[in-house]
């Protein structure tokens, strides 16, 4: 064993027991973590336009403070932009993470002193409780993997700009800078294309024991270089045990990643956003990742079935339940308030508060007031190809009305790995799978309100080439799985089989 594998095991030690203290008081931890966040904002502008030297507690804070979007706090974003201080928290953000809206166009969120290093320390304590778990730290003196975004900043007013995997880059801890790739250089490359076709290059001839990234995009990776090597992933990389990721749901993907790579390799998810690192994974036998409580970030919980009502209820920690769909509302070191992240979650465990990534709140179905939600597509898919020997790289959903012949349905673009000859049985399990995932569709089906769903198979490499149609190709960007309206499903109907 080496002695920074040594190191790494003592230190996941210390950090086990740290965790395991603050995941035992919950609703402490979480008050701690209010009165703090409060008392630092108290004399800044939002703070005082919001009354925070009258808030003692959470009921204030709800009478004070809205459950808000980024539009709903742009105003004050835009003065911390041009360079005013104490705006939403105390000073200037460090940095402003860069990511792409919808209706806002370019969205800027802040990172701050305090807010930074628990970005940092999340994604660390994420494998450190690998390593105490499973007792596995070889690992740690191979060659290591980030498929990020750029490092290069832009500065403004003494803030740097640039995208969140970026910005961390620059905090990857010395004792990792020689096991760490691709270079500065390839790192640099703007074009997703090009800058994988780079990293192809430097990492395939290298011993790379762990992959970190969004899998959709680590897939295209892998794809590259059993291209160029002519071999499986495993056996290129033999020492290859641990994948990272976060972003999207890596099951749907799973099966193809396995093939890939020859064998099973270990995983630990991720939850990280520009808004902040709320959750990882920190058990291999458990299902769900460990709430962040201790990490600067109040939460809220609002039901998703209620949160479009004039006054929805908005619960803390104490008061969530098991496989309720939440919307999740932070509150943060960084500045932000009553901030709705879109982002949708249920609590698998709550000893200790352990959740799932359901969906997001603007991504659904409910042309008929089925609300299907990311979540269910997913697991339904998977239900459906299991033992069909048929391996899905990619697929979303759109409600089909105006367009259909006889009644309406959900239409599924997929593509696959392999030409499909029973596209019917695939179709047929999969509206099966999709009643046992959500009752009010099976009402649908059966009340023959909707017909059921239909399969649109598309070309080989169809979502990659849409993404890049569109400029978002790479990096963080994801595919929404579904969406209530047509707009994805008409763009992909030009890369029908």
């Amino acid at each position: 064993m080496s002695l920074k594998s040594l190191a790494a095991k003592i230190f996941a030690g210390i950090i086990y027991k740290k965790t395991q203290s603050w995941a035992a008081n919950p609703v402490q931890t979480q008050q701690k973590v209010f009165h703090n966040l409060i008392a630092a904002a108290r004399d800044t502008q939002f703070g005082r336009d919001h009354h925070f030297d009258k808030i003692q507690n959470f009921g204030d804070f709800k009478k004070y403070v809205a459950v808000r979007d980024y539009e709903d706090l742009r105003s004050y974003i835009d003065k911390v932009v041009a360079g005013h201080e104490n705006i939403l928290w105390p000073g200037k953000p460090l940095y402003f993470a860069k990511t792409s809206g919808t209706t806002s166009g370019a969205k800027y969120i802040p990172l701050t002193k305090e807010s930074m290093p628990y970005h940092i320390e999340a994604a660390r304590n994420a494998i450190l409780l690998y390593i105490h778990e499973t007792g596995k730290a070889s690992f740690v003196d191979g060659k290591m993997i980030f498929l990020q975004g750029s490092p290069l900043l832009e500065e403004k007013h003494g803030i740097n700009f640039g995208r969140l995997s970026g910005i961390v880059a620059h905090f990857v801890p010395k004792y990792l800078q020689k096991n760490r790739m691709p270079s500065l250089e390839t790192n640099c490359i703007e074009d997703w294309e090009e800058k994988v076709d780079a990293i192809v290059e430097e990492t395939i001839n290298e011993d790379m024991s762990v992959i970190s990234g969004i899998p959709p995009w680590v897939q295209m990776y892998f794809e590259k270089l059993k291209k160029k090597s002519g071999k499986e992933i495993g056996d290129l990389f033999k020492n290859f045990n641990l994948f990272i990721y976060g972003g999207v749901n890596y099951e749907p993907y799973r099966a193809k990643f396995e093939s890939l790579v020859g064998r099973k390799v270990d995983s630990i998810e991720l939850f990280p956003a520009s808004e902040g690192f709320f959750a990882f994974q920190d058990s291999q036998k458990e299902k769900g990742m460990l709430l962040l409580l201790n990490s600067g970030i109040f939460y809220e919980f609002i039901p998703t079935d209620k949160f479009f009502e004039e006054n929805p209820p908005r619960l803390t920690i104490g008061e969530v339940e098991l496989n309720v769909n939440y919307v999740l509302i932070i509150s943060t070191n960084a500045g932000l308030w009553g901030y709705n992240i879109g982002d949708t979650i249920q609590f698998v465990s709550l000893k200790p508060y352990r959740i799932i990534v359901s969906g997001r709140i603007k991504h659904y179905i409910s042309a008929f007031g089925e609300h299907v939600i990311g979540k269910e597509v997913e697991a339904a898919i998977q239900d459906a190809v299991k033992n069909t020997g048929v391996t899905v790289s990619e697929f979303t959903v759109a409600p089909q009305i105006e367009g259909a012949v006889g009644l309406p349905y959900h239409e599924w673009f997929i593509e696959f790995e392999e030409e499909v000859y029973n596209l019917d049985e695939i179709a047929s399990n999969l509206d099966h799978a999709m009643q046992k995932q959500n009752d009010y569709y099976k009402d649908l089906i059966t009340g023959n309100v909707l017909q059921p769903l239909k399969i649109t198979a598309l070309q080989k490499d169809a979502f990659q080439n849409y993404m890049k149609s569109i400029g978002k190709l790479g990096g963080q960007n994801k595919l929404p799985r579904l969406s209530n309206d047509r707009k994805i499903a008409d763009q992909l109907k030009q890369f029908k089989l």
